[in-house]
């Protein structure tokens, strides 16, 4: 592949900021796999965040790359995928997509089909643009992609603060992430934190129902396994807490010892899984890494910890929560659904501007 950005590249990086910083360029913060496509020709190659190639699970994404990209190309972008149920992101469908099996991936290919979304040019035919300004390259990106059709979209971008603040609030109905804020004037720079985040933070009070140990010291509480309760008084798996320091590790393992139960006497026990709904047992191996141990030591489901997180994917927190605080005030069952914010529903196709 002869350009003037080779692969691999890393992608450049956001820090998280509190608030919507002025004077920026901003776009939707997508919910998909963080890709930048290689394009000479008939040759195309993703890339991923960790630099590992993903070009054989999105064959669909490599015919879209070579109807609608210019020849010679690389961009910065996000694989996404629209859920069949809701107007917005799935992304549990779009982990599905990583499978070992060709038959499997060109199956999924047709089932769950992926789009991409464009947000940063780094080259075009014999031209490198990552030292040039955000504000360059954005314009460059929207002449080359003019032409283009979905399932390749170009991401929207606004400079106006109140249209950010109001993207900021709807978008999330979409299964969108947050909002992205670009220097105008910042060339590329990958593995650079060089833009912004701003991600919505709530917090939840759940139910602790169990823990992993620490990956290296059995004595020590790797993350915490939380739990919520749903109309039917099911304790439904939300997610995990686990960023603790290691001396709190150990002290939370010796705490936590007079609630170790088994699970005969508990409501994510082995006969549970037929009855549909979701318990940390369904898969104890994890599909990312298949020696990874996903079993966990069960407790009783008496203490209630406060944790802060972004948004919720189906029943569950998007990403790991972080620990706020315990509740020893709460009632265990007392701790539902019902206090979870529920984001108003919005259109992707309205994001996408299709």
């Amino acid at each position: 592949m002869d350009l003037p950005v080779m692969p691999p590249v890393k992608p450049m990086l956001a820090k998280p900021v509190p608030e919507i910083p002025a004077g920026q360029s901003y776009e939707p913060k997508w919910d998909g796999f963080r890709s930048i496509i290689f394009r000479d020709g008939d040759e195309v190659e993703i890339g991923s965040r960790n630099e590992r190639p993903m070009t054989r699970y999105f064959p669909e994404v490599v015919e879209a790359v070579k109807a609608n990209l210019p020849q010679r190309c690389v961009i910065d972008g996000e694989i996404i995928l629209a859920s069949t149920q809701t107007q917005g992101l799935d992304f549990e469908a779009l982990q599905q997509r990583i499978h070992p099996a060709d038959s499997r991936v060109r199956l999924l290919a047709e089932q769950t089909p992926a789009s991409f979304v464009a947000f940063d040019l780094l080259a075009l035919d014999d031209t490198n643009f990552c030292g040039e300004p955000f504000a360059q390259r954005r314009a460059a990106l929207e002449k080359a992609l003019e032409p283009a059709k979905a399932p390749v979209h170009l991401t929207p971008t606004t400079r106006d603060l109140d249209t950010a603040h109001e993207w900021f609030k709807v978008f999330e109905g979409a299964g969108l992430d947050g909002l992205i804020a670009k220097p105008l004037d910042g060339n590329y720079q990958p593995d650079k934190r060089v833009m912004y985040k701003i991600k919505h933070e709530r917090t939840a009070d759940c139910v602790v129902a169990g823990y992993r140990t620490h990956k290296t010291d059995d004595h020590a509480i790797g993350s915490l396994l939380l739990g919520l309760y749903n109309d039917e008084g099911t304790l439904v798996s939300v997610g995990v807490v686990g960023a603790f320091p290691m001396a709190r590790r150990r002290e939370l393992y010796e705490e936590l010892q007079p609630l170790v139960t088994d699970f005969s006497d508990h409501p994510w026990d082995w006969a549970k899984q037929e009855q549909g709904f979701r318990t940390p047992r369904k898969s104890e191996t994890s599909r990312w890494n298949a020696g990874k141990d996903l079993s966990f030591t069960p407790l009783r489901p008496e203490r209630v910890v406060e944790v802060r997180y972004d948004y919720m994917e189906g029943v569950r927190f998007r990403h790991t929560t972080q620990f706020v605080r315990w509740r020893p005030d709460r009632d265990p069952r007392s701790c539902t659904f019902e206090q979870l914010e529920v984001p108003v529903r919005f259109d992707l196709a309205d994001v996408l501007g299709s």
